[in-house]
């Protein structure tokens, strides 16, 4: 199935979307199998989360462009999942904030490390970072702890979409900024994030760029206004909340435009 046979308007169009993405990203070579398990997790996820982007995600994700804007050294972390999912979506956002792109994997191999360079590329990336790890993330002795010196070892910021908890923690003891993007408001992920971003990464993607985009004059102040503002503990507990009752405490923003709460504030 290509994605011009599934109709937009169709119930369970991104539903589809990420099954076909994903799938193909195994055809290619670039998801892992287990990259499939995982996917079927998350999907549960976002089917509890009412399949939209929340309230607390959108004010995070607004949050999440003003760090990577004010960052002076910002990374996008790519793995096989996020590569198959968002290919041309993160070649976007690393263009309006500067950021660098960098291929990590726990399952990782050099063919399938070069796989994920040439398909970003194809989607528009110029230099791909990852395919000559010379670092290691203290602490970790997975192949994910394996890190460019130029990318994520230097990196100030860093998005991880879809990480595992070990690293996330490993990368938060470094000190780094870290921008968690993840469905499971409970994971360790998350919860180990500077900015936790209880969204699918189809959403928040495409969001944080718009984000990035409508933030890129502002003044320094104004970008430390809304991180400053920002409640992480409130943005997990809200998404938490929603799991829980099914969003009777919290709307959605499936009919509003991202980013009309421009201003940070608890739940």
């Amino acid at each position: 199935m290509s994605e011009i046979e599934l109709p937009p308007d169709h119930p369970r169009y991104e539903s589809l979307l990420t099954r076909h993405r994903i799938e193909a990203g195994v055809e290619k070579g670039i998801t892992s199998l287990q990259g499939l398990i995982a996917e079927g997790r998350g999907e549960a996820f976002d089917y509890l989360l009412g399949e939209g982007t929340i309230e607390s995600a959108a004010r995070a994700e607004r949050v999440a462009a003003a760090h990577l804007l004010r960052a002076d050294h910002p990374v996008l972390s790519v793995n096989g999942n996020v590569a198959a999912l968002v290919p041309e979506e993160l070649v976007e956002l690393a263009a309006v904030t500067g950021a660098e792109l960098e291929v990590n994997l726990f399952n990782r191999t050099d063919e399938r490390v070069e796989r994920i360079a040439a398909h970003l590329r194809e989607h528009g990336a110029g230099e791909v970072l990852g395919t000559d790890p010379t670092e290691r993330i203290p602490g970790l002795s997975s192949e994910r702890g394996r890190v460019d010196a130029e990318g994520i070892y230097r990196a100030d910021a860093v998005c991880v979409p879809i990480e595992d908890g070990d690293r996330a923690e490993a990368l938060a003891a470094m000190g780094k900024t870290e921008i968690v993007i993840d469905l499971n408001p409970l994971s360790r992920s998350p919860r180990n994030a500077t900015v936790p971003v209880i969204d699918n990464v189809l959403r928040a993607i495409p969001k944080i760029t718009a984000h990035a985009r409508e933030l890129e004059s502002a003044s320094p102040s104004e970008l430390a206004a809304l991180i400053e503002g920002f409640d992480r503990e409130a943005c997990l507990e809200a998404a938490e909340r929603r799991i829980r009752t099914g969003g009777s405490s919290e709307p959605d923003e499936r009919s509003a435009e991202s980013g009309t709460d421009a201003s940070p504030s608890s739940e």
